[in-house]
């Protein structure tokens, strides 16, 4: 922690931000005050269009040229950053000040060695020879635990992972040892374990070099388990700031508290309550509300939040919330039972909509030129490797595991987007076929998919109406023209989008919105079984626990039965009716997420478990990271998959020899050598404690 009477080292003082788009002015930043202090990291949170990412992009200068600061000051140490121009600019950033990006592809230079990448700041900022740059390079990859550093500085970064790519760019972040180093979003779209490791080795060098971190993201659990303050954004403002325990145990801002109640509970499923989502839509930018920006979506709003814009008020001496009501509300309640909970009783449902039988989905590798002329067979990976599952009619099972792990091959293949290499395939006890053209147009209709990416899945040029019109065009749902638009319409009103809709392109939706366009797209052929592949991953809290709520609704009053593939565990443990837990193409566990969520765990479901970042913090995790490599799925050898970084192998029966199936309870199954009894006397990974002493205790 820092000293508190320490000069931050980042000051920001009524800072506005404002964009210029076709003759109109966005105002998205207003009025912005911030401190962030050496050693400490304070999280700027908020929905996507708050305005987190253009603070960051204004203290950096690296603003659009669209965008203009219009007042304010950003003062680094003694510096005003504002004033500064030409060379001065360019040798604070980079080497005082450093950003880490959300998205490394974009990034990284495709053109050029990942080494050299990180040498070129080495030489820029540090005046390093090449000899020094070369040797100071492989010490920082080493750094960020990457393995064998003088061959992976001689990578492209197509040929690393996305975790790979993100601890270059941290790599580089930490080149010169930076003062500040801001993190925008570092870890979306990363697994939880990745995420975990990546967290990590950040708090690991900012804590040796006591940098101050301004840590950007709408993820609330990161923020609980890794920063020390948080500023909670909304709509271009502030509106609530202070120490990350006294923010998330006492919220004082109503929009602090929808945050964290939008946020799915570990002891909370979707038979016990729907999440609380936030109704309505940011206001507009080019006319803020004159009073209150949340009065339009608050439920605790009167009149006067209207008219009168709330001024700072301070909270318990240790920061300040903008509004005129926060006196009067009630207490804030996690609504955390506080108890462990016991798996109810497994049930055999006979009405089973779909089973997969020793499924197997191998990739055949291009052969190089020299494996071909000396007559070398092809090599396969083996994406999915002797799976067994269930889907019931009206159920939800998950499947969840590190990228990689083959969730979204067996999502593709159940979809008939890819052909098993072997294996039974069977839709309510009918073989189906491998493809999906290869299959009778009613077994198509009946099987449906939500993509990832609704960006890359709707038609650009096609408006809402016509992207529903053509499933129920395709399948004969609709006998004429009257019929279909009805039908149209009541999909709309289904995923509670307006009428008008219909006439707009998928440019004139927000993220949310595109997503219920898919999910009406997919329900629009009156399906038996949706694969939705991770189709949350890319939301804000609020928007993803109004589609949570939608997906829950819908199955409800239709009975289609999901195959959910998601790396959330959280998002899994509120929506699934069974979890499948894999590895490397194998299955690991299966059970509820009752048994899945306590002792005995696999030992990779107790390191998935480990890390979930959790918005409480009151949670006690136990910290497992998993060291070792990740094994080749080239060939498929024999053995546990999991053993070369299974923190519990117990030799070298892990990796002779394929663990056996044991059931602690009926419908929970474990592959793994170690014995039932050994796992069960395992301590829960997630525990509560009744006082917490601060975000880190």
């Amino acid at each position: 922690m820092s000293d508190p009477g320490a000069q931050p080292v980042l000051q920001i003082r009524g800072l506005d931000v404002s964009y210029f788009v076709r003759g109109r002015e966005f105002r998205a930043v207003r009025g912005v005050d911030l401190d962030v202090q050496a050693g400490e990291t304070t999280a700027l949170v908020g929905e996507s269009g708050s305005g987190k990412s253009s603070v960051a992009f204004a203290v950096m200068r690296g603003l659009d040229p669209a965008a203009r600061i219009k007042a304010g000051s950003v003062r680094f140490h003694d510096v005003e950053m504002l004033d500064l121009q030409g060379a001065a600019l360019r040798d604070m950033q980079g080497s005082r000040i450093a950003m880490v990006y959300q998205d490394p592809q974009t990034s990284l230079n495709p053109a050029f060695r990942v080494g050299d990448q990180i040498a070129e700041v080495l030489r820029r900022h540090r005046r390093l020879g090449r000899r020094e740059s070369r040797d100071k390079v492989h010490e920082l990859l080493e750094k960020v635990n990457l393995p064998d550093p003088p061959r992976v500085a001689q990578r492209y970064p197509h040929e690393l992972s996305g975790g790979q790519q993100q601890r270059i760019l941290i790599a580089m972040a930490f080149a010169c040892e930076p003062e500040l180093l801001i993190l925008d979003e570092p870890t979306t779209g990363l697994d939880v374990t990745t995420e975990a490791r990546i967290l990590d080795l950040i708090a690991e060098l900012a804590q040796s070099q006591r940098s101050a971190i301004l840590y950007i993201t709408h993820n609330l659990g990161v923020v609980a388990r890794f920063c020390d303050r948080v500023a909670v954004m909304y709509a271009g403002e502030i509106v609530e700031r202070g120490p990350v325990e006294r923010v998330f145990t006492a919220p004082a801002h109503p929009y602090t508290r929808s945050l964290l109640t939008c946020v799915p509970r570990l002891d909370v499923s979707k038979r016990d309550r729907a999440l609380s989502a936030i109704e309505g839509r940011l206001p507009s930018l080019v006319d803020p509300p004159p009073g209150c920006v949340f009065e339009e979506r608050c439920a605790q709003r009167v009149d006067a939040c209207r008219a009168t814009r709330p001024a700072p008020e301070a909270v318990d001496g240790a920061g300040y919330v903008r509004c005129l009501r926060w006196r009067e509300l009630p207490a804030f309640e996690f609504e955390l039972h506080r108890e462990e909970s016991t798996a109810p009783e497994h049930r055999v449902d006979e009405d089973t909509v779909l089973t997969a039988t020793d499924l197997r989905c191998y990739y055949v590798l291009r052969r190089s030129v020299s494996e071909f002329l000396r007559g070398a067979p092809a090599r396969q990976v083996h994406a999915v490797d002797g799976l067994d599952l269930a889907v019931a009619r009206a159920t939800t099972l998950a499947v969840v595991g590190e990228s990689g792990c083959g969730k979204t091959t067996l999502g593709r293949t159940l979809v008939g987007l890819q052909r098993p290499t072997a294996g039974e395939l069977r839709f309510e006890g009918a073989v189906l076929a491998g493809m999906s053209r290869e299959r009778p147009r009613d077994q198509r209709r009946r099987v449906q998919i939500i993509f990832q990416n609704p960006d890359a899945t709707l038609n650009p040029q096609k408006t809402v109406a016509e992207t529903l019109r053509r499933p129920l065009e395709l399948f004969g749902l609709a006998i004429d023209a009257q019929a279909l638009e009805e039908r149209v319409q009541a999909l709309l009103r289904s995923v509670n989008l307006p009428d008008h809709y219909v006439s707009r392109y998928p440019h004139e939706l927000s993220g949310g919105e595109k997503q219920r366009v898919a999910i009406a797209r997919a329900f629009a052929a009156d399906p038996e079984l949706i694969v939705c592949d991770e189709p949350l991953s890319a939301l804000d809290v609020s928007v993803q626990a109004a589609i949570l709520n939608l997906l829950v609704d819908l199955q409800q009053r239709s009975s289609t039965a999901y195959l959910f593939i998601s790396h959330d565990l959280s998002v899994v443990r509120y929506l699934s009716d069974r979890v499948v837990v894999m590895y490397m193409g194998k299955l690991c566990e299966v059970g509820t997420p009752e048994q899945l969520f306590a002792p005995p765990y696999h030992p990779y479901t107790e390191a998935l478990l480990s890390a979930i970042s959790i918005p409480d913090p009151a949670v006690m995790q136990e910290k497992i990271r998993l060291e070792g490599t990740v094994p080749s799925a080239v060939g498929g050898d024999r053995g546990c998959r999991f053993a070369s970084r299974c923190p519990r192998k117990l030799g070298e029966i892990c990796d002779r020899e394929d663990p056996p199936l044991i059931e602690p309870t009926p419908g929970h199954r474990i592959a793994c050598h170690i014995p039932l009894a050994t796992l069960a006397v395992t301590a829960p990974v997630i525990r509560y404690r009744e006082h917490a002493s601060g975000p880190h205790a």
